[in-house]
């Protein structure tokens, strides 16, 4: 049994992400094995989870994912750790819209029967969290509130009307922490600014987060809290086995009719024993990713390597597929672009057909320019910042055969960007948006999917597989980047 903790709040902006990470990093100072997770689909918190445990950060996501995974992913994350904490989002009763529960932190906190710690603004209230408190923990009697830290309390006084209040109210305070700059972390339009872009500033705000919370949360009570979550009753996901070479027929329904397509989109199996290696952008202008995703394309036979847009030259040797994730390439699109030898490369490996994958950032840095910058022009299309944030969980079904997924397979996925791309004609779409309004969106060009929808693929993972095979085809072809 792993003993857990969800850490939720009445709304955004709280403290959840300074209580979770400052809890993650005492406990794993402590010498404890804290699995660090995130509900929903946010790619940058789970980056200062990371730093705080020295374990990859996880995303649990019962919309992208589904309901049944949630459990299975938290035990693949957690294996042979001490202590798991899982930072929730938005409001704890806040899920996907007009879905009701559906991926909010209550659901994700009943799927792991895990007690809840309420992280309170308490800055503007006294004897009123007594009953902001007894609200969210009557509200639903499947999600137990094991109890409260209350955050940015002003002074003693303020302290003691907040602890009279809650008194009476049979949820316990655990902590109580003092208002303190120190421990904040930059935002900016997509969020807070991730790990990778701040390296030193992050190392010392996870510090001071963790010294906040050994200054005023009871560990040890919490500790107890977490070990009191009863025995979960699921299997641990498994990547080698829902990504081994004929795991995509297992869920030829939910992602289309098998693999059947996967020699079209990028030829036959090459002999037995072939190795396609996959390269995967990272570095400081495309950080988000899922840890699933690099293992399902290594459990589907692939070797996995990771390069840095802002600093290779070239691809890895031996390139027969590259996936280029989400991040900010609107914030490095100079250097991006002066990196001309690597843009050639890239669109050289799309040019022969080489399976490519973008999501979101990688789509922008696929297109021929971002705000008039020259990108690696694969596509016909010029990409501009917006004013507008496009947000939001979506339901996507493939509109074009590709090396992702046939036409007709059904996936969901979510939105988050201020760009906007702008087509040139004749360039076929990836997906059709079903909601909030119909459309559709994205790019297929050859052995290229480029799309603004992130998947997660562990809701689906004849993806991983379908993009090993035709980096397989590219390997039977002839020669590799």
């Amino acid at each position: 049994m792993v003993a857990r903790l969800v850490i939720a709040a009445p709304s955004s902006g709280a403290g959840k992400t300074t209580v979770a990470t400052g809890l993650m990093a005492a406990f794993a100072g402590r010498g404890l094995a804290v699995s660090p997770h995130k509900v929903g689909p946010d790619y940058i918190d789970p980056g200062y989870h990371a730093l705080a445990t020295g374990r990859p950060g996880r995303n649990l996501d019962a919309y992208m994912c589904g309901t049944g995974l949630v459990a299975p992913l938290f035990l693949h994350g957690s294996r042979g750790c001490d202590l798991a904490v899982v930072e929730g989002v938005m409001g704890l009763y806040d899920g996907a819209a007009d879905q009701g529960e559906l991926a909010s932190t209550a659901q994700v906190a009943k799927l792991l029967k895990a007690p809840v710690v309420l992280v309170v603004d308490a800055s503007s209230q006294s004897r009123s969290v007594a009953a902001l408190v007894h609200g969210f923990a009557s509200w639903d009697p499947e999600v137990r509130i094991g109890g409260v830290i209350l955050n940015k309390v002003a002074t003693d006084r303020h302290e003691h009307l907040l602890r009279e209040a809650l008194g009476e109210s049979g949820v316990p305070v655990l902590g109580v922490l003092r208002r303190a700059p120190a421990v904040a972390t930059p935002s900016r339009h997509l969020g807070l600014v991730p790990v990778a872009e701040r390296q030193a500033a992050a190392v010392a705000a996870v510090a001071a987060q963790a010294e906040q919370v050994l200054a005023g949360c009871d560990l040890e009570a919490l500790l107890a809290l977490a070990r009191s979550a009863p025995e979960l009753h699921a299997e641990a996901w498994s990547p080698e086995v829902t990504g081994r070479p004929d795991a995509g027929r297992a869920v030829a329904g939910r992602v289309g009719a098998g693999r059947a397509g996967a020699g079209q989109a990028g030829g036959g199996r090459a002999g037995a024993g072939a190795r396609p290696r996959i390269a995967v952008a990272g570095g400081a202008a495309f950080t988000f990713s899922y840890a699933e995703h690099t293992e399902l394309l290594t459990a589907a036979g692939a070797e996995v390597v990771t390069f840095d847009p802002l600093r290779d030259e070239a691809l890895p040797e031996g390139t027969s597929g590259l996936v280029i994730g989400g991040g900010f390439p609107e914030m490095y699109g100079a250097e991006l672009s002066a990196n001309e030898p690597l843009r050639k490369a890239v669109a050289g490996l799309a040019a022969s057909g080489a399976p490519v994958a973008a999501e979101c950032a990688g789509l922008l840095y696929l297109a021929r320019s971002l705000d008039g910058t020259p990108m690696c022009g694969v596509l016909d299309a010029d990409a501009r910042m917006s004013e507008r944030l496009t947000l939001g969980y979506r339901d996507a079904v493939a509109v074009s055969d590709s090396v992702l997924a046939p036409t007709g397979a059904r996936m969901r996925g979510h939105e988050f960007h201020r760009t906007v791309i702008e087509p040139g004609a004749g360039e076929r779409a990836a997906w059709g948006l079903r909601q909030p309004e119909r459309r559709v969106e994205g790019f297929v060009r050859g052995g290229v999917h480029a799309s603004y929808v992130h998947t997660h693929w562990a809701g689906a993972p004849e993806v991983a597989a379908r993009f090993v095979d035709a980096a397989l085809g590219r390997i039977a072809d002839g020669p590799v980047a």
